[in-house]
């Protein structure tokens, strides 16, 4: 694609990322087919090509966003299937990305959008805010038909029914093998995650440890960042990514980490990426270490091994969604299925698995109408393998798709923990 970009503006770093990308792309189209919101919607502007000449139009006139950009860019998921269609490797990640940054900075948006952003961004990355939260939208919930915004209306209506517990294996502790020590680990709890399945870091501790690995949660954590980075929030975002890359060093200084185990693949795209957030801060060197650390729990396991396997007495069939962070930000897509089948379950896989469930993040509230349209193919998919079990590798994605069917939705490492010698996940003890 060429770029007419002035030399003065070139001097932005920013500014030459974007250039690059931007000339990278050769308008095949080839990220069209792959699209979720332009599957759904049928427009240009709606796929990641119409996205990136709404893009390049933006910034190379350097001017704010409209309403009309606005729309079309708030409209996508960044599930990143075009990177993995993509012939000619564009970073659409990294664009998309600067430009909702660009965006925030040059567009004011309605009160309403306003608000519900700031709302969320101030309760979803702090764990006890967001429970307390979880506890107010259960009592509302039965008032969600009421409510005239639908986005307030998905926001009661996605609140769990029953709020879990609180864990009190997540702040600051430290956790011994069992049997010989094969490694040392950090443990990266999440945020939204606490408030809404303590099960999940739960089951983790005891695979992990069970592996021959100490686990070590750092002190005091919160959110890595990602929350807020994909809203254009640039300096929360990098606030609490400081935060997350503290608490790693510290963890890592009392004793050298072989890796940070991510359970929350939404996390792990975002942490794995520090390198480019920080690029040019004083911080860059630190980040680009913690990003080399983070790996998903379940590509960890994949070299690490998993513990001696008990396996499932019977064949379980289970139908694996795989989250879009995962499969299309981390390229991690056979691995969670192999190691499922290694521990003795049935693995089956819907049709179109390259398509996002509608969650991403914070998009099931701010686009609750495309939102539901997906879950609703993405269940009907999951539905159509005849499952007795769905298993996912990312809350988000759990969430979502566990309010759209009776069919019982378990983390992948909940699974592997009970085929390895822990109890049987909550979500199926109910059945």
């Amino acid at each position: 694609m060429q770029t007419n970009f002035t030399p003065e503006q070139l001097q932005d770093p920013g500014i030459a990322h974007a250039n690059k990308i931007l000339r990278s792309c050769v308008h095949c189209g080839f990220c069209t087919a792959t699209c979720p919101t332009y599957q759904v919607l049928g427009d240009e502007l709606d796929s990641p090509r119409g996205r990136i000449y709404l893009i390049k139009d933006m910034l190379e006139n350097d001017r704010p966003a409209d309403e009309k950009t606005v729309k079309h860019l708030d409209r996508c998921l960044s599930c990143l299937s075009c990177m993995s269609t993509c012939p000619s490797g564009v970073n659409y990640m990294h664009l998309i990305d600067h430009a909702r940054v660009h965006v925030e900075k040059t567009y004011r948006r309605p009160l309403g959008d306003r608000a519900l952003r700031w709302l969320l961004a101030n309760l979803l990355p702090y764990p006890k805010r967001f429970r307390l939260a979880l506890l107010g939208a259960k009592i509302a919930r039965p008032l969600a038909g009421l409510m005239p915004d639908k986005r307030l209306r998905a926001m009661l209506e996605m609140a769990p029914k029953q709020i879990p517990s609180v864990s009190r294996n997540d702040d600051g502790q430290t956790f011994a093998p069992i049997g010989p020590k094969r490694a040392r680990v950090a443990l990266m709890p999440g945020c939204a995650q606490r408030a809404l399945n303590t099960d999940i870091n739960d089951a983790t501790i005891r695979l992990l440890r069970r592996a021959g690995c100490e686990v070590v949660i750092p002190e005091n954590f919160g959110c890595c960042g990602a929350l807020t980075h994909h809203m254009g929030r640039e300096n929360d975002a990098l606030r609490t990514a400081r935060s997350a890359i503290n608490g790693f060093l510290a963890a890592d200084r009392a004793g050298a980490l072989d890796a940070i185990i991510i359970n929350t693949s939404g996390c792990g795209t975002t942490v794995k990426d520090y390198g480019h957030m920080f690029e040019g801060d004083p911080m860059a060197a630190e980040a680009r270490k913690i990003a080399g650390l983070a790996r998903d729990v379940t590509e960890f396991l994949e070299g690490h091994g998993l513990p001696d396997a008990v396996a499932v007495r019977e064949p379980l069939r289970v139908a694996y969604h795989s989250a879009c962070s995962l499969q299309h930000g981390q390229q991690i897509k056979t691995t969670p299925k192999t190691l499922l089948a290694e521990a003795g379950f049935t693995v089956l896989e819907p049709a179109n698995p390259h398509l996002c469930c509608g969650s991403a993040g914070t998009y099931n509230l701010m686009q609750p109408e495309l939102s539901q349209e997906l879950k609703r193919r993405k269940v009907g998919t999951l539905e159509a393998v005849s499952p007795e079990i769905i298993t996912a590798g990312n809350i988000g994605c759990m969430m979502q798709i566990g309010s759209g069917t009776q069919v019982p939705v378990v983390h992948t490492v909940e699974l592997l923990d009970w085929a390895t010698g822990g109890p049987k996940p909550a979500a199926l003890a109910l059945q």
